[in-house]
C-alpha cells in the first residue's frame, strides 16, 4: 500500500530499507521516545524490522519526501495488546528523524494514515506518548485525537523501563471527518 500526501509519501517498508531505517533511529533522543525500539539500536535491529511481515490491516510505511526519496521516519498501525483476537485497541505509532523534528512530518504522515486506517474499517485508534515527549502529543492533538485523562505506566524498551504515558483516543468517521483537519 501507497499513499502520497502534499510532501510525503508512505510506503512499504522493504528488507532492503534496512540502511535508511538504521540512519535514522539509530538516534537514542529517538528511540527514548518509543516504546518497542532498544537502545542502543544496531544494524540487526534494523534487518530484523525492515524483514518483518506486513498483516494488511496493520500497515506500517517507510515515510520519505515525495521530491527526493529521503527517509524521514516510519509510521505504521499495530493491535495494542491482542487487538487482532479480541477487538481491543489498534494504536498509531511513528518515528520521526531528528533531522527533520519540526517540520510538521509526523502531522503530514498522520494524516495519511488516519485516512488509511478509515478505509481499512478501522473506528477508532489509540496512541500514547511518554510524559517528558510533549511534542508528540501535540502532534496528535493537531490529528484530532483526544487524551483520555489517564496517565499510565508504560515500557520503554530503549529506556530499560517503566515510563509514564499520556493515552489519547481518536473516534474515525467517514469521509470529511473531524480527522482530517490536520491534512
Amino acid at each position: 500500500m501507497f499513499h502520497r500526501s502534499q510532501r510525503l509519501l508512505l510506503r512499504p517498508i522493504w528488507p532492503e530499507d534496512w540502511q535508511a531505517l538504521l540512519a535514522g533511529i539509530a538516534d537514542e533522543g529517538v528511540v527514548r521516545n518509543l516504546a518497542s525500539a532498544p537502545w542502543p539500536y544496531d544494524e540487526s535491529h534494523a534487518r530484523e524490522f525492515a524483514a518483518r511481515p506486513v498483516e494488511p490491516l496493520y500497515p506500517r510505511f517507510l515515510v520519505t519526501r515525495a521530491a527526493d526519496a529521503q527517509a524521514v521516519g516510519c509510521i505504521g498501525l499495530g493491535p495494542m495488546g491482542d487487538a487482532a483476537n479480541d477487538g481491543g485497541a489498534i494504536e498509531l505509532g511513528y518515528w520521526i528523524a531528528r533531522s527533520f523534528w519540526g517540520q510538521g512530518f509526523a502531522t503530514e504522515a498522520g494524516a495519511a494514515v488516519l485516512e488509511i486506517a478509515a478505509t481499512l474499517g478501522h473506528r477508532e485508534l489509540v496512541a500514547s506518548h511518554f510524559l517528558d515527549n510533549p511534542a508528540s502529543g501535540k502532534v496528535l492533538r493537531k490529528l484530532g485525537f483526544d487524551p483520555t485523562g489517564r496517565v499510565e505506566e508504560r515500557f520503554s524498551c530503549g529506556r530499560g523501563e517503566m515510563v509514564p504515558a499520556v493515552g489519547y483516543r481518536l473516534a474515525l468517521g467517514g469521509a470529511g471527518s473531524e480527522h482530517q483537519r490536520a491534512a
